[in-house]
């Protein structure tokens, strides 16, 4: 079991979750109604297919607890920090804290 603390923009806690090893980030988060996307990104988004990168988050701690970059997320991240992940293509294998809408 793993832990996912989420944190709003000023790093002030929204929400600590427990998920299973290897709990995709972005089901997690809408199952705990985690609101991950900006106005546009509610309306276009992909449905976390790693398509269209709405569902940008900043990992704050735990990055090495987390599966490895995909292609998609390479391709899509390529200007932004590596801590910068897409939640529709993260699995979350240990404690984790995620920054939304970065």
């Amino acid at each position: 079991m793993s832990n996912i603390k989420f944190v709003n923009s000023d790093n002030q806690e929204i929400k600590e979750v427990v998920a299973a090893q290897g709990a995709n980030l972005r089901l997690k988060a809408l199952e705990n109604q985690i609101d991950l996307y900006k106005f546009y990104g509610k309306m276009m988004n992909c449905g976390g297919y790693g398509q269209c990168a709405t569902c940008i988050v900043e990992i704050v701690e735990g990055e090495e607890n987390l599966s490895p970059r995909s292609s998609v997320e390479e391709k899509k991240l390529k200007k932004k920090p590596a801590n910068y992940r897409l939640a529709c293509q993260t699995l979350v294998n240990g404690p984790v804290t995620v920054k939304i809408k970065p």
